[in-house]
């Protein structure tokens, strides 16, 4: 089910992630999805960022085991895993950073959507909305992009809480721009995430979506 090319480019695609959301962290930003939701509580609550990702993160499992099936999950519990680890990695180990928040935003932004790109082509994701949204995309057709855009302005606001508004609408400018890459990628992404079906002949056919 997992060869090693698959859980290599998984690491890749969890430490492009992991950086860049050291680089959010290190400006004082936040990002969408549960990733989003948890660096917001670790401002807020004693408890480290990797350990809010991992709970907030299990009723999403359910979801996606319903919805993508048994090795999409999987693969899922394995990249928030991968990805609690390194950041907790490269918390300690890297040297502290400081951006002003636009070009964190920006960086941070750019590191986070090539790490959830490869993760999505990659058969994975990091839950939350993202299940959601690449759920949307199998069965409506909706755009990824979009809706993965407008969760995590919804956990941004509710986020600004604890940074404050002005950090907040860059936070949004980094979720803009993470969403703009997951919808230049959205077709070769529903690609890889289409289960086959079978027919009568015996013939796998991929499943097509309508609007």
């Amino acid at each position: 089910m997992f060869c090693l090319k698959k859980i290599l480019i998984m690491i890749v695609g969890c430490f492009f992630t992991s950086l860049g959301l050291y680089v959010l962290k290190s400006a004082s930003l936040v990002t969408g999805g549960t990733a989003g939701l948890s660096l917001s509580a670790s401002y807020l609550f004693p408890i480290s960022f990797g350990v809010l990702f991992t709970i907030i993160n299990i009723p999403f499992y359910i979801l996606s085991y319903k919805k993508m099936g048994k090795e999409f999950t999987i693969s899922t519990i394995l990249a928030v895993t991968t990805v609690t680890v390194l950041s907790s990695i490269i918390t300690t180990y890297f040297p502290p950073l400081a951006f002003h928040p636009l070009v964190g935003s920006i960086v941070g932004g750019i590191i986070i959507g090539a790490g959830v790109v490869v993760l999505f082509m990659n058969g994975s994701s990091l839950g939350g909305a993202q299940i959601l949204s690449i759920t949307l995309q199998k069965q409506f057709n909706w755009n990824m992009g979009k809706t993965n855009f407008i969760f995590d302005t919804i956990v941004i606001l509710i986020g600004m809480y604890s940074i404050g508004v002005l950090r907040g609408f860059y936070s949004i400018l980094s979720v803009l721009i993470v969403s703009t890459m997951l919808s230049r990628f959205k077709e070769q992404i529903a690609k890889r995430n289409t289960k086959p079906v079978k027919v009568t002949s015996n013939e796998p056919i991929l499943e097509t979506s309508s609007m």
